[in-house]
């Protein structure tokens, strides 16, 4: 089902294809429709320990679904935030209620949202929701946007779902714990967006001990876990043996890296200019969180997701090279960030 994007040519039919699903969703008036998931859910964090459970999908059957949530290809092929942003405005959240330890019992909703959530490809669903989904669109920091909401009535799926063979022994496993599961997972070179979503949906630990998380938990979790496994290796290198600036943008978020040779230490300043997505001040805003050779315990408060990630890529880094280091990360966000993508 899923096609590569091959050229630049074939890019801009799938761009131009996406414009026209956008403009679907603006006249959308049903209350059920054939669509396919990229695969992609959503578990909610309002409610807990209650969530709302989201099958994410656009209105309508679509070869090309796996770019709806798909963010690498997005960097591969240069989107801009307006593209993304009508991407995932076309996706239907349609959701239903539930315990986030219901995984640990028979649940018809949730057994389709997890075959669904651990699919390799693209799933064809058939959806009939209460009545005609809500169009508003939800932003937020650490997750990424999507579309309107409609409560689930009922869903089949309309074909065999496919799941790799190593997703599916970790998830078949009962007595493995979740953060070993996302290690292994991550060593076979699986990105964080699937090892997140895994761990959201509650398909990954001890049998006992399996439960719902909710997304903007399980992204920052999954990239923690791995980090702090990454952290025991690199404290094993020797250090890097020169001073090192990296520096690059996308998105309108501007970075500079700095390594330098020394035990691994991290520091990340984020300065939010007037006019940025999350400056609410007019004033020029600066926040930061830190942590020394033996790590932190705490969440990191004032930078919240944005410490995370940065540290994550750099850690992969550093491990690939076999190098350790001392890091410092200054992040800008002027006034053209102006669109929330998570």
């Amino acid at each position: 089902m899923t096609n590569l994007i091959t050229s630049k040519r074939d890019f801009s039919k799938l761009i131009a294809k996406m414009h026209t699903m956008f403009n679907i969703i603006k006249e959308f008036d049903k209350d059920d429709f054939l669509g396919s998931s990229p695969p992609s859910i959503f578990v909610g964090s309002k409610l807990y320990p209650e969530a709302n459970v989201g099958i994410l999908s656009p209105p309508a059957e679509v070869e090309e679904a796996w770019i709806y949530d798909n963010t690498n290809a997005w960097v591969e092929q240069d989107f801009t935030m307006e593209e993304v942003a009508r991407l995932r405005a076309s996706l239907i959240n349609s959701r239903f209620r539930s315990n986030i330890y219901e995984v640990r019992k028979t649940s018809k909703f949730l057994e389709i949202a997890q075959e669904i959530g651990i699919a390799a490809k693209p799933v064809d669903v058939e959806i009939k929701l209460t009545k005609v989904p809500n169009i508003r669109f939800d932003f937020e920091k650490i997750a990424m946007p999507a579309g309107p909401i409609g409560e689930l009535k009922q869903i089949k799926i309309l074909e065999n779902t496919k799941v790799d063979t190593k997703v599916d022994k970790v998830v078949s496993d009962t007595d493995l714990k979740a953060n070993e599961a996302l290690t292994y997972l991550y060593d076979l070179g699986y990105d964080e967006n699937t090892l997140s979503k895994l761990l959201s949906i509650g398909v990954l630990g001890l049998k006992k001990n399996r439960k719902l998380v909710p997304t903007r938990w399980s992204i920052v979790a999954s990239v923690d876990i791995i980090s702090k496994n990454l952290i025991k290796n690199i404290t094993e290198f020797n250090f890097i043996n020169n001073y090192r600036l990296y520096t690059g943008n996308y998105f309108g978020n501007y970075y500079f890296i700095v390594l330098l040779p020394d035990i691994w230490s991290y520091e990340i300043f984020e300065t939010f200019l007037p006019g940025s997505l999350w400056n609410f001040s007019g004033k020029i805003e600066a926040t930061t969180d830190y942590e020394d050779y033996y790590g932190r315990k705490d969440y990191a408060k004032s930078t919240v997701g944005g410490y995370y990630f940065p540290r994550f890529k750099i850690l992969d880094y550093l491990n690939k090279i076999k190098r350790q280091a001392s890091c410092l990360v200054i992040r800008f966000e002027p006034p053209e960030y102006k669109v929330p993508l998570g």
